[in-house]
C-alpha cells in the first residue's frame, strides 16, 4: 500500500461529535475509508487524556492525540520507528509535554488570584460531585475532567470587570495564560494547539519520508488557532454568531462545509481523500 498522501487532525465538539449528543454517528463512512487508507487521524481536543480515552476505545483510535488545548502530545507505544524529541513515558504512551504541570499551574492560579484581590473556584477546589453539579456532567465523567495534566479550568467567584483585567495582566507577567472558554476559563502555561500540530506535522513527515498534506477540520473560534498551522483547513458550521464571527484571514487554505456536526464531517473528509 502506498504512504498516505494526507495526515487529519480533527477537533471533537461540534465537529467529529455531535455537540448536543456526543455521538460520531453519521461519520462512520468516512473513518472506515480513513482507517482503510491508513490515513492518520489525530484527535485534538481541550478535554483530558481521561475524558477522551473511552472514546478511542469507541473509535479504535490507534494515532497520536492532542490533549488540553496543546497541553500534551500522546503517541500510542511504538507507533513511531523514531526518536520522539522530548518524549516520556506515561502510563501506556509517550508523552509530549508542552504546558507546565498541573501542580504548578494550580499553585500559581491560587497566588494570582489572592495576590490580585479576586476570587477563583478552580476544579483542583472542587470534588468529582461539585463539578457535576456545575458542568451537568455525570459522576465518572467529572472525575476525567478532573484528571488534569496541563490545563486548569476555573470560573470567578468575586470579581469585576477590572478585577479581571488585573488577573489576566498579572497571569500574563508570571508566563501564564488565563482565556475565556465557552463554559470555564481556562489557566495554563505553554498549552499550544498550533505549536502541537506542526510538530506532530514535522514528525509523521520524518517519519514517512514524505510531504503529507496536514489537513484540519474545525468549527469554532477556539479552532481558529491551530487550523492556521496546517496546509489546508475546513470548517463546518457552528452556531450562526459564532460561524458570522470567524477570522479566516490568516488560514492558509481554507472550505466551508455544508453541514454541521458528523454528517458534516463525513462529507468533507471523503471530498478532501477522494
Amino acid at each position: 500500500m502506498l504512504a498516505p498522501r494526507h495526515l487529519i487532525f480533527t477537533a471533537l465538539e461540534g465537529t467529529l461529535l455531535n455537540p448536543h449528543t456526543g455521538s460520531f454517528a453519521g461519520a462512520e463512512e468516512a473513518l472506515s475509508e480513513l482507517d482503510r487508507r491508513r490515513i492518520p487521524l489525530v484527535l485534538l481536543t481541550s478535554r483530558t487524556r481521561a475524558e477522551i480515552e473511552p472514546l478511542r476505545r469507541k473509535l479504535q483510535h490507534g494515532h497520536p492525540f492532542i490533549t488540553e488545548s496543546g497541553g500534551g502530545i500522546f503517541f500510542p507505544d511504538g507507533y513511531f520507528n523514531l526518536r520522539i524529541p522530548g518524549a516520556e513515558r506515561s502510563g501506556r504512551y509517550l508523552r509530549v509535554a508542552l504546558g507546565r504541570p498541573y501542580v504548578e499551574v494550580t499553585a500559581a492560579l491560587d497566588d494570582i488570584a489572592e495576590e490580585t484581590g479576586v476570587g477563583v473556584a478552580g476544579f483542583h477546589h472542587m470534588s468529582p460531585r461539585e463539578i457535576a453539579d456545575n458542568t451537568g456532567l455525570r459522576p465518572r465523567d467529572s472525575e476525567h475532567a478532573r484528571d488534569r495534566e496541563f490545563d486548569e479550568l476555573f470560573f470567578f467567584t468575586s470579581a469585576d470587570g477590572q478585577a479581571i483585567a488585573r488577573f489576566v495582566a498579572a497571569a500574563s507577567q508570571r508566563g501564564f495564560t488565563a482565556r475565556p472558554g465557552k463554559t470555564f476559563w481556562h489557566f495554563s502555561s505553554g498549552c499550544d494547539a498550533a505549536r502541537a500540530v506542526r510538530s506532530l506535522t514535522q514528525l509523521f513527515r520524518d517519519a514517512t519520508r514524505t510531504k503529507l498534506r496536514a489537513v484540519g477540520i474545525g468549527s469554532g473560534k477556539e479552532d481558529l488557532s491551530w487550523l492556521r498551522a496546517v496546509d489546508h483547513a475546513i470548517l463546518l458550521p457552528g452556531s450562526d454568531a459564532e460561524s458570522a464571527g470567524l477570522d479566516t484571514s490568516l488560514l492558509k487554505s481554507f472550505t466551508l462545509g455544508d453541514t454541521p456536526g458528523p454528517a458534516g464531517w463525513n462529507t468533507s473528509i471523503l471530498n478532501i481523500i477522494n
